[in-house]
């Protein structure tokens, strides 16, 4: 990935919902102008979450969704729906699609005032009005934008992109990984391992944005590994104004790094950037009550080839058992997977989700504080279990005064 394409997490969510046969698919071949969804008459022929990312003006970088009826039946049919619920968790902005001939179905409804109590931009988009007798009179439902549209005829396409466009998820509230913490010319060390669990050829995403925020601030980055970071201290006239390590590093950097200089992690601002820090570090405590046989989720944002020393899968339950002298049953889970019911679990642990959109991040943590399931992230687990963690959140008087 370079860094001039726009990841995932970045990018505005949006997702066309609605019953089977609605035209969903037609619809985002329409905003697209390409065939990007497969069309049918048959009923369900979306049968998985499809998503293209691709630049829609007047918005942006986006990523658009086609998910499956929400009408669908059977068995299969219900883990279909799972998997719509887990787009509405990263959804920025809502359409709900309606077969303009059949009129607002009860599961619209349900679904319009589950939108409503999240308080997600949405619209209602009357589909396939060209099937209409003319004429034919358009309600609109009390109090939501409607819009009547043909994806097959292309009428009230581009009001409609328009539409969407004043949706757009408020950016007036500015985000930083780190630049919010520097002054130009500050010097910034980054500590990135290079084992056997790293990509090759590539630093990974969250390194890459924390740079580039870097760089953006008029600051300068220095990236080196952690068996080579004394000597790029010492080469430094002066001291950094911070250090930024891998998490699993932690332990080797916290000895290397003078105490005078603030040290965290990359996975720690990421929990900042996408607003779970707080939360995080509020729930890492309950690592001191699991015990035998307690669930622990191990959740990852990202799909990846896992390695034999994998950080997730292998590095964690290894640290959680040594320092817990327990024996908990590990549950692991990645890329969109994240259950809905999380009342089996005695503590989560979640990566940095540099691949989530912050909605997403949001939505996870709200449903382990609604569910009373305590959430801590990798960087702040390893902290914790090294004993560094009040130090690595020093740069935030805030989470600090928690501890």
């Amino acid at each position: 990935m370079s860094l001039t394409t726009t990841p995932s997490g970045e990018r505005i969510h949006i997702s066309l919902f609605g019953c089977r046969n609605a035209g969903k698919s037609s619809l985002i071949n329409a905003l697209t102008g390409q065939k990007l969804a497969i069309v049918s008459d048959y009923k369900g022929t979306t049968t998985d979450p499809v998503s293209k990312a691709m630049e829609l003006l007047p918005l942006g970088p986006v990523l658009l969704t086609d998910t499956p009826g929400l009408d669908d039946v059977g068995e299969l049919g219900a883990m279909r729906m799972e998997k719509t619920w887990q787009v509405l968790g990263k959804t920025d902005i809502a359409l709900l699609v309606v077969d303009a001939s059949q009129g607002i179905r009860p599961e619209d409804r349900a679904l319009l005032a589950r939108l409503k109590e999240q308080k997600l931009p949405r619209l209602v988009v009357m589909n396939q009005c060209d099937r209409l007798p003319e004429n034919a009179p358009r309600p609109s439902l009390e109090g939501e934008e409607t819009l009547w549209v043909s994806a097959a005829t292309g009428e009230n396409i581009h009001q409609l992109k328009e539409a969407i466009a004043r949706l757009k998820p408020d950016a007036a509230r500015e985000r930083h990984i780190v630049a919010d913490l520097l002054s130009p010319g500050d010097r910034v060390v980054l500590v990135t391992p290079i084992d056997e669990s790293a990509p090759k050829g590539r630093l990974i995403l969250p390194q890459q944005q924390t740079i580039r925020d870097i760089l953006e601030a008029g600051a300068m980055a220095f990236v080196t590994r952690e068996t080579e970071l004394p000597q790029t201290l010492a080469a430094l006239k002066e001291p950094p104004r911070m250090v930024i390590t891998d998490s699993q590093a932690f332990a080797k950097v916290a000895k290397d790094v003078p105490e005078t200089v603030p040290l965290t992690s990359f996975s720690i601002l990421f929990a900042r950037y996408k607003g779970s820090l707080e939360q995080a570090v509020r729930g890492v405590t309950a690592l001191e009550g699991v015990n035998d046989g307690d669930k622990v989720l191990i959740s990852e944002g990202c799909t990846h080839h896992r390695q034999c020393n994998d950080i997730g899968t292998v590095k964690l339950p290894g640290w959680i058992r040594k320092k817990t002298g327990k024996e908990p049953e590990f549950v692991f889970t990645s890329g969109g997977e994240f259950p809905q019911d999380l009342s089996p679990y005695r503590l989560i642990v979640h990566c940095g989700g540099c691949m989530l959109n912050e909605r997403e991040m949001q939505s996870r943590n709200r449903r382990a504080k609604e569910q009373g399931v305590p959430m801590t992230n990798y960087g702040i687990l390893i902290a914790y279990m090294t004993g560094i963690l009040k130090r690595s959140v020093e740069l935030f008087p805030d989470i600090a005064a928690l501890l």
